[in-house]
């Protein structure tokens, strides 16, 4: 039996395109989670949002919080806000945590959690996610789409030429008739 391959990817992404954006606080929060894939549409369970949403209410006065801190500023933005305490469990906010850091949106610096060089997200994701990780992907696709022009070639001849093609169908034919 032939091996068998992981398909795991090396990276992923997934990009998503809404209108223009005219929403504020945490819908232009949950918006952009849609946009870069953190967020799926239609998810009930949706504390990233919040997390992400307290660390850049950190960024403006230069915090760094500890995932306890977030948990906690979490549970206090979605009790304002009315919505279920889903989600707020230490273990799923560093889960979340770890989301955001693997798209270098935020980093860590002593189990201190802050949004990637207290910088703009705009840069942050064109030198992180558009240049290097978005990059990589688009040109390992192109490497398969070429490798697929090898192998399927416009006019090109099949491993098994149409005789030998013809010949194999009118063998089968035979063999289905005994």
């Amino acid at each position: 039996m032939g091996k068998i391959s992981r398909d795991t990817p090396l990276a992923e992404l997934t990009l998503r395109r809404y209108e223009k954006p005219t929403m504020s606080n945490r819908d232009l929060v949950k918006r952009f989670c849609l946009s870069v894939g953190l967020l799926q549409p239609g998810d009930s369970r949706d504390v990233v949002v919040d997390v992400f949403y307290v660390l850049l209410k950190a960024k403006q006065n230069k915090e760094e919080l500890h995932s306890e801190e977030i948990k906690n500023k979490v549970m206090d933005a979605r009790k304002g806000l009315g919505l279920p305490m889903l989600g707020i469990a230490s273990s799923n906010v560093r889960r979340q945590l770890k989301r955001l850091k693997d798209l270098y949106l935020i980093e860590t610096n002593a189990n201190l959690y802050r949004v990637t060089e207290f910088g703009h997200l705009s840069e942050v994701f064109e030198e992180k996610i558009e240049n290097f990780v978005l990059n990589s992907i688009i040109c390992r696709v192109k490497d398969y789409l070429k490798k697929i022009d090898e192998e399927f070639p416009v006019g090109g001849h099949c491993s098994m030429g149409k005789e030998n093609f013809s010949e194999e169908l009118l063998a089968m034919a035979r063999q289905r008739k005994k």
